[in-house]
């Protein structure tokens, strides 16, 4: 609602010389191009809703089973046969030939197959078997669904993260969180609809959270980078210094009454509205972000459940109590990625230092972010997603590393609508290759947004002549892992 000081004090002649009043200003404004949004901005900020532009329709195209997700991208590409894929036969021919042919396209030379140095222990009801590595993401197996025949195209990392995040390691398209955004819109109109925490930026880098085609805040806001302290995660030049919120809300008007005047000469396009957009989203993020990345509000329980009481945890804990702080207020697609300076997992060698380490700083705060989102009634709803660009093979690469396998690995999804306590596909006896209920990437995409409520055949977004998807022209939704 406009303000008692909106009204006119303007002199009679002002609008014989071009000169607008407040209420003349925004009057235009509300019939202008962004009318929608900037009603909410000028309005009633904070009301939940769903909108979208573009062309998606803000309605699912059938049930929903999840309303958000919350994707945990380990960077590199942890070894599956090391964490939850257990193969007794690689065990018992440590350090034997491989039986078959490796792939003919490999990222390094190989030798001979290596056993796992972890040992493995079936846990919950389900017996499902997990490695030593990852005991307190053990104790939720009974609310996980294991992909195990998970497989893509690329043995490198920025093609193999591209084609994870945007279902292309050729072109630039836009990624799962944009579609996601895009065919769903947001739920909070004071915050993004998709959030990248601490993102890489290599191997794809903003490409990884990019729009690419689609309107453009759609696409991921950042908080920080990989390679700043979890605690500096935060969105950039989030606050004006030099103007009030009254002065911003004025400039924003002005804006857009000079985009409607543009607009009327030049034709309106969609690069303009998604522009009048981010500037619209910036202003109101102001009045509920800050609250959000303090965190001041969360007991000291619910932050040693996420291990902010340890220093060798606290990094990945504090970007997982940021994601359940932002889906539960609304935002749809939450990233939160687990990498450093360095590729995280990519353990070419020291294959036991370097797991036994990354595994320790994630496992705790995983598993503390299950058990929080399913306590607040939130885990039914929203898709939790583990897993990197690729696995590791079974043979070793030197003496004691692995190296990259996209042939078949596994990923692992809970809440949000899948099967609890469930296995899916499976690899060969050795872990190389994905031979079961093989699951490529595309059919990872059509079965996440079928859990959102969307047709991955009817999402799709009209450019440079031809309509795009993120699952392109192939995908299938994995029916059995449905709840």
């Amino acid at each position: 609602m406009p303000h008692q000081d909106d009204a006119c004090h303007c002199h009679p002649s002002d609008a014989r010389r071009g000169v607008l009043s407040r209420r003349q200003l925004l009057g235009g404004t509300a019939l202008g191009f962004g009318q929608l949004a900037l009603w909410s901005l000028l309005g009633e900020t904070g009301q939940a809703g769903t909108e979208v532009v573009g062309g998606a329709s803000p309605n699912p195209h059938h049930f929903p089973r999840a309303k958000r997700v919350i994707f945990l991208f380990m960077k590199g590409g942890p070894s599956h046969v090391d964490t939850f894929d257990y193969k007794p036969q690689l065990q018992k021919d440590d350090g034997k030939e491989l039986p078959f042919a490796k792939p003919r396209v490999q990222f390094a030379p190989t030798g001979k197959l290596l056993k796992s140095p972890w040992a493995f222990k079936a846990h919950g009801e389900s017996g499902m078997l997990v490695s030593e590595l990852f005991p307190h993401v053990a104790q939720h197996v009974d609310k996980m669904c294991f992909l195990h025949s998970v497989h893509g195209t690329n043995p490198a990392h920025g093609g193999a993260s591209l084609k994870l995040h945007t279902g292309s390691d050729a072109f630039v398209r836009p990624s799962m969180g944009a579609w996601v955004s895009y065919g769903l819109g947001t739920e909070n109109q004071n915050l993004p609809s998709f959030v990248t925490v601490a993102p890489t930026l290599a191997h794809g880098g903003v490409r990884n959270w990019g729009a690419a085609f689609l309107p453009a805040h759609h696409q991921g806001t950042p908080l920080g980078h990989a390679g700043l302290p979890t605690s500096e995660a935060r969105v950039a030049f989030l606050r004006n210094e030099h103007r009030s919120l009254d002065d911003q809300r004025d400039q924003l008007a002005m804006l857009d009454v000079l985009n409607q005047v543009h607009g009327e000469r030049q034709g309106f396009d969609g690069e303009l509205e998604a522009r009048i957009r981010s500037f619209e989203l910036a202003f109101r993020m102001q009045t509920e972000m800050p609250a959000i990345e303090e965190m001041s509000d969360e007991t000291e329980e619910t932050e040693r459940l996420y291990g902010l009481d340890d220093p060798k945890t606290s990094e990945f804990g504090r970007k997982l109590l940021l994601a359940r702080r932002f889906s539960e207020r609304g935002v749809r697609f939450v990233q939160v990625t687990h990498s450093d300076s360095n590729v995280q997992w990519d353990q070419h060698s020291d294959l036991l230092e370097g797991h036994t380490k990354n595994a320790a700083e994630v496992d705790r705060p995983i598993a503390g972010l299950l058990t929080d989102l399913d306590r607040r009634g939130l885990l039914h709803d929203t898709l939790v997603m583990w897993g990197g660009e690729f696995g590791r093979t079974p043979v070793a690469q030197g003496t004691n590393g692995r190296d990259h396998n996209p042939e078949g690995f596994t990923m692992w999804m809970a809440g949000g609508g899948t099967k609890p306590g469930f296995r899916y596909g499976a690899t060969d006896e050795y872990g190389y290759y994905a031979v079961e209920d093989k699951m490529h990437v595309h059919d990872l995409h059509a079965t996440l947004l079928h859990l959102l409520g969307i047709d991955h055949e009817r999402l799709t977004y009209r450019h440079a002549g031809r309509d795009f998807r993120l699952t392109d022209v192939a995908g299938s939704v994995a029916t059995k892992i449905l709840a």
